[in-house]
């Protein structure tokens, strides 16, 4: 599946051939399979997380010495591909493996790093970030939650929503307020085990309009006690420079799945009007669908090399914040477009939910919003002009 015929970016070395290889017959065989009854039960099972973590497919980029595969981003990048174009789209593993890891690599203490990340690298620990709450979305400076000084720990209170993985998650980070008075610099980051956090409560599995499968819930931490060592790092107030910091990674994730999509939108859409017939002939024959399939080819050409671009900067540690952003809004309102456009080639039948081209037009609308919704994207890139 791959309609773009694109020579393999410079970054793509044999290690990572082999890895989408292997991913996406692992994928096709033990997941793809179980899919429409995940859409119908509403959520995945929990064992995939496990049978994820058995097949090498979560924590890609951590190191060995902390349970990982010893990989960089572009394994991440290459398995989160995979997942897209197999149908995954609800799958919350690039989230567990891409964000939530990565915050305990970089700012963990080395007690924490230990203890925490080969647990989420085997998926006996599911991971989830919690950031947004009912009434704070993409300002995160406004977060209510708080963690208060108790003794030599803390005491979390707050809730929070929109929460992926939200069902299966056993280890969350919460944003909360150390210092309510000190603005940004009194947030902090605290990791919460849930299995043992008296008066940590999950919400409700929230119906959205897409992601039928995805565990998107709400969160409440109603005086759960914490130790000290639940604050992620050794210092108070660093929460805010380190999500700041890790964006640009999250939305780079959220670029590559907006990538995958497009290439099998257009793919399965090339494949339906080469046989679909309508007035006698193929609907691949006439000059409008030509037309249509040629300007999705050429804007998902384009798409995928600057995503390959984003890739490889930031492999390097050059991606900067605006670059990040430009591609989490452009690929993501590309992707929004581009389905719909393939939609209409299927006419009635792309209405169906039997097929896939209408459950991709209802998953990619999260991707304008998420992340950052793509007005705050364009502030962003705004600023460096």
């Amino acid at each position: 599946m791959d309609p773009l015929n694109l020579p393999r970016p410079a970054w793509m070395t044999e290690d990572l051939v082999l890895l989408e290889e292997q991913s996406r017959r692992f994928l096709t065989a033990e997941l793809v399979p179980h899919a429409e009854r995940w859409n119908e039960q509403g959520m995945m099972d929990r064992k995939v997380w496990n049978q994820l973590g058995e097949a090498g497919l979560l924590c890609a980029s951590i190191p060995e010495e902390y349970g990982g595969a010893g990989g960089t981003f572009a394994h991440e990048a290459v398995i989160n591909r995979e997942f897209t174009l197999a149908g995954l789209d609800s799958i919350g593993a690039p989230l567990h493996s891409g964000i939530v890891a990565p915050y305990i690599l970089k700012y963990g203490t080395e007690e924490q790093k230990k203890r925490w990340l080969p647990k989420l690298a085997t998926g006996e620990l599911v991971g989830a970030i919690a950031m947004t709450e009912p009434g704070t979305g993409s300002d995160l400076q406004g977060v209510k939650a708080s963690a208060k000084k108790s003794g030599n720990g803390y005491v979390l209170n707050g809730s929070k929503t929109f929460i992926t993985n939200g069902q299966h998650a056993n280890l969350v980070v919460v944003v909360a307020k150390t210092d309510p008075a000190a603005g940004a610099k009194g947030i902090s980051l605290m990791v919460v085990e849930t299995d043992s956090a008296g008066g940590f409560r999950r919400g409700r599995k929230l119906k959205k309009l897409g992601m039928d499968w995805a565990d998107t819930s709400e969160l409440f931490f109603e005086d759960v006690k914490l130790p000290a060592e639940a604050l992620l790092g050794a210092e108070e107030g660093q929460g805010f420079i380190q999500l700041m910091q890790e964006l640009p990674q999250e939305r780079l994730i959220v670029a590559t799945a907006a990538v995958g999509m497009i290439e099998r939108a257009l793919a399965l859409t090339i494949d339906y009007v080469k046989q679909r017939q309508a007035f006698g002939k193929k609907v691949i024959e006439f000059q409008n669908t030509q037309f249509v399939l040629a300007e999705c080819k050429s804007e998902a050409t384009i798409g995928r090399v600057f995503h390959d671009h984003c890739v490889e900067r930031h492999i390097k540690g050059e991606l900067d914040s605006a670059t990040a952003s430009m591609a989490k809004y452009w690929l993501t309102d590309l992707q929004n477009s581009l389905v719909d456009r393939c939609l209409q080639l299927f006419g009635g039948y792309g209405y169906m939910d039997e097929y896939p081209i209408s459950r991709m037009y209802r998953d990619a609308r999260v991707q304008r919003i998420y992340a950052g919704t793509n007005e705050i994207m364009k502030l962003l890139i705004a600023r460096s002009l």
